[in-house]
């Protein structure tokens, strides 16, 4: 414990908490600092101008990154017929139906994404309890529940994330990892802030991206300047 207080002191030391880091000095300080033994994720906090208290301003999406999070994704799909052979196809883990819920009930596996075809709703429906709470309930808006599978499939399985603000009105996202180059960790985040600002609520009134940190698995977090980030404005 001691050795890691120690490391996060000198992490600390160089960086300041007080200074709007410019996008890629800010991406490439978090490189240099991530000094974990292991590749650590970059994550994004981005503070909106939005209040979560109300329903028709709360904001949930998905969107593609163009580089990917770095992250190995597990996709099951509900789905029968002829979409199951195309889920597989596609790159689905695993495909079912009434058997693969029977397996999400008894926790005999492993998953990272739920895609679901309408027609299989019914049986997905009995797993909300279980995915309802992990943020994995597919759902229409993030293109989870959905005629075309195999896109859905695809999506995931290239870098696909799902975002939705929490009770402070904060969206939490992971854009990469530190070994990516500072411009593919620039170019997604760039994405993710176009796809915000789409999403932004007719009701929200005001500035809407009034904040922006980054940060390592296990490192400090910095603040960015908006000022010349794509999207931002």
């Amino acid at each position: 414990m001691a050795k890691s207080t120690k490391r996060m002191r000198l992490i600390r030391k160089k960086v300041s908490a007080t200074k709007g880091y410019e996008v890629t000095e800010g991406l490439s300080l978090l490189q240099n600092l991530a000094t974990a033994k292991f590749v650590e994720s970059l994550d994004v906090s981005v503070n909106l101008g939005i209040d979560s208290r109300k329903s028709d301003q709360n904001v949930r999406g998905s969107v593609v990154l163009p580089h990917g999070t770095g992250n190995k994704v597990r996709v099951i799909v509900f789905s029968q017929g002829e979409n199951s052979e195309i889920a597989k196809q596609a790159g689905a883990d695993v495909v079912g139906m009434e058997d693969l819920a029977e397996k999400i009930k008894k926790n005999e596996i492993d998953f990272d994404v739920v895609i679901a075809s309408p027609d299989a709703m019914r049986t997905v429906g009995q797993l909300g309890t279980i995915l309802g709470p992990r943020g994995l309930m597919p759902n229409p808006k993030v293109g989870t529940v959905t005629k075309d599978v195999a896109s859905a499939v695809k999506n995931a399985k290239s870098g696909q994330i799902r975002y939705r603000n929490d009770t402070n009105g904060i969206i939490h996202a992971t854009i990469g990892k530190v070994d990516f180059s500072t411009r593919q960790l620039q170019e997604n985040l760039e994405c993710l802030i176009i796809a915000l600002k789409k999403n932004k609520p007719s009701s929200a009134k005001g500035i809407f991206l009034k904040k922006i940190s980054i940060s390592t698995t296990m490192g400090a977090g910095i603040s960015l300047d908006l000022t010349n980030l794509v999207g931002s404005t």
